[in-house]
């Protein structure tokens, strides 16, 4: 079971003030956090995001292939995030709509690049 995921980041502040804003949107909010990163959670047990500042000092890179998919309650939710995202600055992956029977999704990547989704379990 996923306990948090991290998202490098080489530009700190924006891609903060992004979550910070696309996190409140699905109910989250910071629960830890230092000079090197910030988390996001529903709850302290809860599976959270974070971004961070690579640890190496190196710049944060974007992995070919990996994509953090995050569930929210309704197709609607989907959409209104995706929306979000875009006013927010994170680019189109896919539009939101149903990928396959009882999958509702839309794909898009943040402020650095890296790929993300929202997706919504239907009734098939």
């Amino acid at each position: 079971m996923i306990g948090y995921v991290t998202l490098g980041t080489n530009n700190y502040d924006k891609a903060v003030a992004f979550y910070d804003a696309l996190m409140g949107e699905m109910g989250a909010g910071r629960f830890m956090e230092s000079d090197s990163f910030v988390a996001w959670a529903t709850a302290p047990d809860a599976p959270s995001v974070c971004v961070i500042k690579p640890h190496d000092g190196k710049p944060a890179t974007v992995g070919n292939g990996v994509m953090v998919a995050l569930h929210v309650e309704s197709p609607e939710k989907v959409d209104a995030l995706y929306k979000k995202v875009l006013e927010l600055g994170g680019t189109d992956e896919g539009e939101p709509g149903e990928r396959m029977d009882g999958f509702y999704a839309a794909y898009f990547r943040d402020l650095d690049g890296n790929k993300l989704n929202f997706f919504a379990m239907t009734s098939a």
